[in-house]
């Protein structure tokens, strides 16, 4: 059996993410699915990435050989260092305000910070950057509101990837059309009670 290694540790990762999220979701009331309650969205995508994990473990003992990459200095050193001011920044993010103090706000705020820390390491700038764009998208979704939130996210997540920092008119592009996808199937055709700008 020629085992990726590559592939099983993903899976697992995922898989872990899955079980952790859907354990914190426990909290939200689901609701149904045409009145989504705040937990809905988050369950369907975690037993999505639950199963998304289940088929990468199984092709993972198909598809190898491929052994896990040796980390660098830099790459431990990044990790070491976003952990370090992760944490700073959470446990003195609720002197930023109130915000902060509530729920996982001040979490939120330093897990951001790690992730963007960590893409100081070329290895780790793809996964930093995506990680800190969704912190960034549940950071502003409540004080923002849905646009602000998805713009947020959007520009984070071109900076994962040099070549889209090269193409501005393609960005506003998908831009502009995610944002109308976005209000039209959660705001106009599911009913979703969010904020959707930050003066509504």
């Amino acid at each position: 059996m020629k085992i990726n290694a590559k592939d099983l540790a993903a899976s697992l990762f995922l898989l872990a993410v899955a079980v952790i999220g859907l354990w914190l979701n426990q909290d939200h009331a689901l609701g149904s699915a045409r009145r989504m309650g705040p937990g809905y969205m988050p369950m369907l995508v975690f037993w999505l990435e639950i199963f998304l994990a289940g088929m990468v473990l199984v092709l993972a003992f198909f598809n190898g050989p491929d052994p896990l990459v040796k980390w660098t200095g830099a790459d431990i050193a990044s990790v070491a260092l976003g952990v370090a001011i992760g944490t700073v920044v959470w446990k003195l993010s609720p002197m930023l305000g109130t915000y902060f103090s509530q729920t996982y706000n001040g979490v939120g705020l330093g897990m951001m910070a790690g992730f963007l820390v960590i893409t100081w390491a070329t290895r780790w700038r793809l996964i930093g950057y995506i990680c800190a764009a969704m912190c960034i998208f549940a950071l502003l979704l409540e004080k923002g509101g849905l646009m602000l939130a998805l713009i947020g996210t959007i520009l984070a997540g071109v900076l994962a990837e040099p070549d889209h920092r090269k193409e501005p008119i393609g960005v506003l592009g998908i831009t502009v059309f995610l944002l109308a996808l976005c209000w039209w199937v959660f705001i106009k055709q599911l009913d979703i009670r969010v904020q959707v700008f930050p003066w509504s």
